[in-house]
């Protein structure tokens, strides 16, 4: 699909209640109670993008510091309807100059793991790898062997 414009602001605080309302809209992706509360929690406190089109915001992505030198994507969403317009590339592109500009050197992430083979988050993994992450390791310790951890870098 062509892409269309997205105007991203951030990096800003208070953001808990569009990162919710985006996070139920996806429940397949995020369909546990307290992983929506704690993700509503970081985006009001930590640094938010937020994409927003014609009929207002479309996503979010949220940045955690995870040492001197990397930060996380900790959580992103884009709504049902808006994906593969370009607002995640969007997002991405924004929160990596944000990082550079801050001196963090990697960018990461953590998604399920292909050992996993749920299909929607194998789009997931194609969209991090085409945005310029690489896997590094797959993590099973992080969520449980149930739910295995890939960590995806990209160096800034």
């Amino acid at each position: 699909m062509a892409g269309q414009d997205f105007a991203i602001r951030g990096p800003l605080a208070h953001q808990g209640a569009l990162a919710e309302g985006i996070l139920r809209a996806l429940p397949a992706w995020f369909g546990i109670e307290k992983a929506i509360v704690d993700y509503a929690h970081a985006a009001d406190e930590l640094p938010t993008f937020v994409a927003e089109a014609a009929g207002g915001a479309v996503g979010f992505l949220t940045l955690k510091p995870t040492s001197a030198r990397a930060i996380e994507v900790h959580v992103m969403a884009v709504v049902p309807g808006e994906h593969r317009h370009g607002a995640g590339r969007a997002l991405v592109e924004r929160a990596t100059a944000y990082a550079r500009a801050g001196g963090y050197a990697l960018l990461h992430v953590k998604t399920l793991a292909p050992s996993d083979r749920d299909p929607s988050y194998a789009a997931r993994r194609a969209f991090y790898a085409a945005v310029g992450f690489l896997a590094l390791e797959e993590l099973p310790q992080v969520w449980g062997p149930q739910n295995p951890c890939l960590l995806m870098v990209r160096a800034l």
